[in-house]
This record gives structure tokens, sequence and C-alpha cells, in this order.
């Protein structure tokens, strides 16, 4: 496969890229400090395949939804580190004690 010589193409990409590249950067990071947490608790090959994809993912959503809650999307790669932290059980709980909350307030 090869790939494309026209120019717009690489402008639209260099232009996609520079317009989601905190959400990129977050999910990467994510799945990095996820994969690199588990190892270093000896966890298994198959979690580490398992949790940090979906850390990954996780961050990549939420990256995303950032705006809705009037927060800047260059603080992305932040809150995608602290995914790949907390992990998945640990970013569930805390989403889960935030929405418990949100919905005794109303």
């Amino acid at each position: 496969m090869r790939m494309p010589d026209k120019p717009d193409t690489w402008a639209w990409l260099a232009a996609w890229l520079e317009q989601n590249w905190p959400a990129i950067y977050s999910g990467g990071l994510a799945a990095i400090i996820a994969a690199l947490r588990i190892m270093y608790g000896g966890g298994t090959l198959r979690r580490v395949a398992l949790e940090a994809p979906l850390c990954g993912a996780l961050a990549l959503a939420c990256s995303h939804g950032l705006s809705l809650l009037g927060i800047p999307a260059t603080t992305a790669p932040f809150f995608g580190g602290v995914i790949g932290l907390l992990g998945v059980e640990g970013t569930r709980a805390l989403a889960n004690q935030f929405f418990k909350r949100k919905v005794e307030q109303v």
C-alpha cells in the first residue's frame, strides 16, 4: 500500500492531527501508564493486554467530553494520565461517586 503523494491529503492529515492531538495524546498516555502500572505491580500479560487499551479508550472518550464540563481540551493529557494511573476500576468508582452526588443534588 503506497502513501498518497497528493499535497492536499497531507494537509488534511496534518490539520486533523492538529485538531485532535490532545485526545490522541490522552488515549496513548493512558494506555502506556496503565500498562506500566500493571507490569510494575506484577500483573499478567493478559491483564496488560486488556486494561491498557480500555484505559486508552476511556481517556479518549473522556477527552471529548471535557468541553461539556467547561474544561479546556488542552487538559486532556492530564486526565488521560490520571485515568491510566487509577485504572478502569478506580475510574469507575470515581465516576459512580460523582454521578451519585449529582443525582442526590437534583
